[in-house]
């Protein structure tokens, strides 16, 4: 243990308070809580500190999990427990993280719970046909199409988005301003470096983006198209940001929040009869369910979890800067190769 570690007696109390700094919801904190002190009781009854466990002591506390929880649920516990050891490593306070041999093993970021509703690309087709209003149509298009957040989606500039569209980008010239797109048309950049409370291009924000490295996101016709007509009515933003999505509504201009795409996304879900007040994740249709759609369509289609799980921003440092380096003959056109149409466009 190195001597950052030697200032905090509670290295997992060190954690939780921050997540908290970094925007974290509180939900999400107490979910980290539970499993992270359920990891810390087993290693105790085994005269083992958190700080001191290896490898087997991981594996060993993973195979305890089996014995009372699905699959997916002990995938997720150990995910946990992987990015409170690889954080800790980070700031210094651990000098490795006895869990990465064994995530790599079980694939923790694929969503892969066999209890979810599943749609169809057929069904999710006919469910977009019926949204018509050029915003509402774009987010959920978006959100499809690239697996990003809700959060993330929420954060996105002008600046942020790409198109190739000359006509649009004459009417937008802070279009895909980011040095990081240059050269690269029909692209969205997801920033890591945003959280909520903090000013990012001189406007606090209400959501974190949930990433540790830039992700640049290819953006295939029918989404450009989607971009493009919700651009052609977007009315002026209220924010010098220059958000890519702003209400339509009671809130004129402002940046759309987390909360006015998620009733936005569960109007048309109780329309198809996808979701119920009462229900759960497995079975409402939410936007973290279009993450889910992203993730298993496109796994499906590419057979590369790689490609996916880069654009999910999920992938570690070293395999995200395999991708970024091939980005023209990897991820762009594994991707275009292969997302499916959902608009006949």
């Amino acid at each position: 243990m190195s001597d950052a570690a030697s200032e905090t007696a509670d290295p997992v109390g060190y954690f939780l308070e921050d997540m908290g700094y970094h925007g974290r919801h509180e939900r999400t904190r107490a979910a980290y809580e539970r499993v992270l002190r359920g990891f810390e009781a087993f290693l105790d009854e085994r005269g083992v500190s958190v700080a001191e466990a290896d490898r087997r002591a991981c594996l060993a506390w993973v195979a305890s999990l089996r014995d009372d929880y699905a699959e997916s649920t002990v995938a997720t516990y150990a995910s946990y427990c992987n990015r409170f050891y690889a954080y800790m490593t980070q700031v210094g306070a651990f000098d490795a993280n006895p869990m990465t041999l064994v995530v790599e093993e079980m694939d923790e970021s694929i969503d892969a719970d066999p209890t979810r509703r599943e749609v169809s690309v057929e069904r999710m087709r006919a469910f977009v046909a019926d949204v018509t209003h050029p915003l509402e149509r774009a987010v959920i298009l978006t959100l499809l199409k690239t697996g990003i957040r809700v959060g993330e989606l929420c954060n996105l500039d002008l600046r942020d988005v790409s198109l190739a569209h000359a006509g649009v980008r004459e009417a937008y010239p802070a279009l895909g301003t980011r040095g990081r797109l240059d050269g690269r048309p029909n692209t969205l950049l997801v920033d890591p470096d945003i959280s909520a409370g903090e000013a990012t291009n001189g406007e606090v924000r209400s959501a974190s983006n949930k990433r540790k490295r830039v992700t640049l996101v290819p953006v295939d016709d029918e989404l450009a198209a989607a971009l493009t007509r919700w651009l052609a009515i977007r009315p002026d933003a209220r924010s010098d940001a220059e958000p890519l999505f702003c209400s339509t509504s009671e809130a004129w201009g402002e940046r759309l929040t987390p909360s006015m795409v998620r009733t936005m996304v569960e109007s048309h879900a109780r329309d198809a009869g996808w979701y119920r007040t009462g229900g759960g994740a497995a079975e409402n249709v939410t936007p973290h369910y279009f993450r889910h759609f992203f993730t298993t369509h496109l796994r499906d289609r590419t057979g590369d979890r790689g490609v996916v799980k880069y654009l999910r921003g999920d992938v570690a440092d070293d395999v995200i800067d395999t991708y970024t380096h091939n980005w023209g003959d990897r991820v762009r056109d594994v991707y275009l190769a292969n997302v499916y149409a959902l608009t006949g466009t």
